[in-house]
């Protein structure tokens, strides 16, 4: 957040060089419904120390950050180890920009290699871009890089896809002249039985809104020539088959999970991993390892396929830039837990997961929704309206996704429920207790 102290007669004049009468009439084009929603703080011109003072006394107000969150839908609760945070807080990395000049960038592309090597490691996937902005942009250019592939203008995308990352995929495809076709689930799983012919590509997400762990196994043979695109949690990937060896052609996933704050839903970082042939379709930029005239190892961006490194219409997307200091945070992250850290992490996430909802599955009138395998989140449904259970627990300082975010999967009288290492036995038998009391 920025605060620029500008006072009236400074905005007057601002507005009158560039022929305004107001910052109304600057923003006119802004939907009203979209202005209501963002609310200016109100700050008056001040001292940096009364700004402080200020801004402190309102972050007072926000009960978040001392809640117990069950909070999930592609952004997770996780703990974040102090050496990630000390690492990615050298000014080497955050005053860091694109290594244009990989002479003086040595150690940004070295980071930037190394995280291509972990994503494609966890994934079983050749190779893998140096990242992207978050898990739903890069579902979303999954799509538009198999209808470049395939030369089809239709995806076929499983009912049960996160809403957010659906209105993205949505909005992409509509720019892009891409039919969605949608992939009915039976419970709880994509219905892999009846994908439509004649799809460029083949969208699965696993885990899925649901949480539930889709079944892959054969699904690449019995699509024919349309691409696998799988969207991962990239944590469930330490313990489950990773999608590469079940022959997907292109994983995506949210890398927030991987040392990055929930904060208020950002900053995040798209994970992109491809087959090796789709070098030349893959959006991004890639990180090849050289040497150089003396012999050494050395670094260099060799693939950069964007609009502002070749001919516009050769362009396989308009992503401007890389998430690199969100890419060098999942590097960190995953480098500090290695590979065991990793797996006891997953274990955790499900285990905890597991035990919170045969506790709340003995409750009367509550029962899991879906009988299918699940990892770190399920849904439960609910004798009561979910919405008044969700406003309880928040008043006693536990959170959980809106049911809305449910309701438009087409599942009523339930609610979602995330767990994270971070959840202890008594936060997660407290919230037992709570529930069965409002029941």
């Amino acid at each position: 957040m920025r605060y620029i102290p500008n006072t009236d007669p400074d905005r007057k004049a601002m507005l009158d060089a560039i022929g305004r009468s107001s910052m109304e009439e600057l923003f006119s084009d802004i939907p009203q419904v979209v202005k209501d929603r963002f609310q200016p703080l109100g700050l008056l011109p001040k001292s940096e120390m009364e700004v402080r003072t200020e801004l402190g006394s309102l972050a007072q107000k926000n009960d978040a950050a001392e809640a117990t969150s069950f909070l999930g839908g592609g952004i997770y609760d996780h703990y974040i180890p102090s050496v990630v945070q000390h690492i990615t807080a050298r000014s080497e990395f955050y005053t860091a920009y694109t290594p244009y000049q990989p002479e003086i960038a040595q150690g940004t592309l070295t980071a930037m290699f190394e995280f291509q090597t972990l994503l494609c490691e966890l994934t079983g996937m050749e190779i893998a871009n140096s990242s992207m902005y978050d898990g739903a942009t890069a579902l979303a250019e999954a799509a538009m890089m198999a209808a470049r592939v395939s030369g089809k203008k239709k995806i076929a995308v499983s009912h049960a896809l996160f809403a957010h990352y659906r209105r993205v995929l949505n909005t992409y495809c509509w720019a892009s002249g891409i039919e969605i076709l949608e992939i009915p689930t039976i419970d709880g799983r994509c219905d892999l039985s009846g994908v439509p012919s004649g799809v460029g590509g083949v969208i699965v997400q696993s885990p899925n809104a649901f949480g539930v762990i889709e079944d892959l196994t054969g699904v690449k043979e019995s699509i024919g020539d349309a691409l696998l695109i799988v969207a991962v949690n990239p944590v469930s990937l330490a313990i489950l088959t990773p999608p590469g060896e079940l022959e997907a052609d292109i994983v995506t996933g949210e890398g927030q999970p991987f040392g990055l704050s929930a904060s208020f839903g950002g900053p995040l970082l798209g994970l992109f991993a491809t087959r090796k042939a789709y070098l030349r379709q893959m959006p991004g930029r890639l990180v090849g390892q050289t040497v150089d005239a003396a012999g050494a190892i050395g670094y260099t961006m060799v693939a950069q396929t964007r609009e502002q490194h070749i001919r516009r219409q050769k362009a396989t997307s308009n992503i401007c830039t890389n998430a690199q200091l969100c890419a060098l945070t999942a590097t960190v992250y995953m480098a500090s837990l290695g590979g065991d850290g990793l797996r006891e992490l997953a274990m955790l996430n499900l285990e905890k997961a597991h035990y919170l909802e045969q506790q709340l599955s003995k409750l009367p009138g509550c029962s899991l929704a879906y009988g299918a395998p699940f990892f770190n989140e399920f849904v439960l449904r609910v004798p009561v309206d979910p919405q008044q259970v969700r406003d309880s627990l928040r008043e006693e300082g536990i959170l959980t996704d809106d049911p809305a975010h449910l309701e438009v999967l087409g599942v009523t009288g339930a609610l979602r429920f995330a767990v994270t290492e971070r959840r202890s036995k008594e936060e997660l038998d407290r919230t037992v207790d709570l529930v069965g009391g409002m029941l």
